[in-house]
Order: C-alpha cells, then structure tokens, then sequence
C-alpha cells in the first residue's frame, strides 16, 4: 500500500538510529517525496529529548503524531492515510 502524501505539508521526524524505531522511521523517510518539506532531528544517547517522533502537518492544518519505536511502516502507512482519504473523498465532492 502506498502512503498518500499529497495532503501532505510539513514532515517532523525524530529518531535515534540506534533503536529498534529507527528502520520504521528511515523507511517513512525514504518515502517522502523531493517536494515535502521536511524537518528531521537525529537523538543520540546525550540528547535531553529521547521521544521518537513522526509528525505530519497536512494541508487542512490537522496534525498527526505517531511513535516509530511503537509501529511499523506498514502501520505508519495506514495511521496517515487515514487522514489523507478524509481530505481526498473531500476533494473529490468540491469537484
């Protein structure tokens, strides 16, 4: 299944590449379109904030967190696009 990323506006990611949340976020990461913008924090073992973190802002201003350490890509996928088929079943009434 593929991530709808068109109502997509900012992409907060932060992860620690040494957790087991890591390849779930680098994955997301890899996902995202050239045309995102995207604002990434890489936490080490120094780092006050050990929250890992995704963070979509979408184009209705609705904002969506989720753990990566908690979920895999595949659950990723589904938690944002449930947001995202929200504002493309309202697109295509506007229509």
């Amino acid at each position: 299944m593929s991530m709808i990323t068109k109502y997509f506006t900012n992409v907060s990611i932060k992860f620690n590449p040494f957790t087991p949340g890591a390849k779930s976020a680098r994955i997301f990461l890899s996902r995202m379109p050239s045309t995102t913008k995207i604002d990434y924090k890489v936490l080490n073992g120094d780092s006050k904030d050990q929250q890992q973190e995704i963070k979509i802002v979408f184009k209705d201003k609705h904002v969506m967190k989720a753990d990566p350490s908690e979920m895999n890509v595949a659950d990723l996928t589904d938690y944002f696009n449930s947001h995202s088929r929200k504002l493309a079943i309202k697109d295509s009434i506007q229509e």
